[in-house]
């Protein structure tokens, strides 16, 4: 196996290289990272003996012909200057940031260019990954990249315009639940006297719950409603609050993302078009 190379051990380069050795996706040595602060990089390699340090981008990019960026969408600019020189069009690079446009990052490389946006979830063997592939990925890498993140999520392949929606859904989505649940239990503490401790804990385990039942294909969201919801129960009389709440929140948070999301494209597309040649 040729190696696959990482720039940026940061968040979410840190779960994805962790996963895929986990998963026995890849060996240690078989990858080789770089980041930006030397010692963070260090830090993971001293955890998974045998996993290779370059010395600098430049030389991660002369030793692997996969490298999956994972850096911060303003930084792709000096860290393509930094890895240019070494790539040839056998190279194959994966960014896991949505703002880059696949057709501008080919217009800074000689290679094929791929997108694989990841989740939180996928640091246990679970959820999605999206993938979206650029005009000169040929099937063989088009395989590689499904084979490689089905180790870790369930890889699906999305098209440009639907990659803001797929992205809130996916890697954004579990932060909105995380604060909807958070705000479910800060309310049943005030509300009740109940334990801070008792409700997470009972919250956690009720959508652990959730998600196996839907896992297993035993309900879906809203069979599931439907049978806890009894006519003229007590789950009806306090579905009545969320139903006036509800309906259109999410609505405001998609034009919130997407409107960012534009934001972020123009910016990083300006911030590309100025590096030099």
């Amino acid at each position: 196996m040729n190696r696959i190379g990482f720039i940026g051990t940061g968040s979410m380069g840190s779960i994805l290289i962790e996963s895929l050795l986990s998963a026995k996706a890849l060996t240690p040595g078989h990858v080789i990272i770089s980041n930006r602060t030397p010692a963070k990089a260090q830090q993971l390699a001293e955890k998974h003996p045998g996993l290779i340090v370059a010395h600098s981008n430049a030389d991660l990019a002369k030793e692997a012909i996969t490298i999956v960026l994972c850096v911060k969408p303003l930084e792709y600019s000096v860290m393509l200057e930094q890895i240019a020189p070494a790539l040839t069009p056998d190279h194959l690079l994966i960014t896991i940031t949505s703002p880059i446009k696949l057709a501008d990052l080919e217009s800074q490389v000689p290679c094929a260019v791929a997108r694989v946006v990841p989740s939180i979830t996928n640091a246990v063997m679970s959820g999605v990954s999206l993938c979206e592939f650029g005009s000169r990925i040929q099937e063989e890498q088009r395989q590689f990249i499904r084979s490689l993140f089905a180790h870790i999520s369930s890889p699906i392949e999305i098209s440009e315009p639907f990659l803001r929606i797929t992205s809130d859904i996916v890697s954004c989505g579990p932060a909105f639940i995380s604060y909807i649940l958070q705000q479910m239990i800060q309310e049943a503490v005030e509300e009740t006297g109940i334990s801070a401790e008792a409700a997470t804990y009972m919250t956690t385990q009720m959508l652990i719950g959730i998600a196996d039942l839907l896992r297993e294909e035993a309900f879906t969201l809203p069979t599931l409603q439907k049978r806890v919801c009894v006519p003229g129960g007590i789950t009806g009389e306090g579905l009545i609050p969320l139903q006036d709440g509800i309906p259109g929140l999410f609505a405001q948070v998609f034009r919130r993302t997407q409107a960012k999301f534009a934001e972020d494209q123009e910016l990083v597309a300006r911030n590309l078009n100025n590096q030099p040649h």
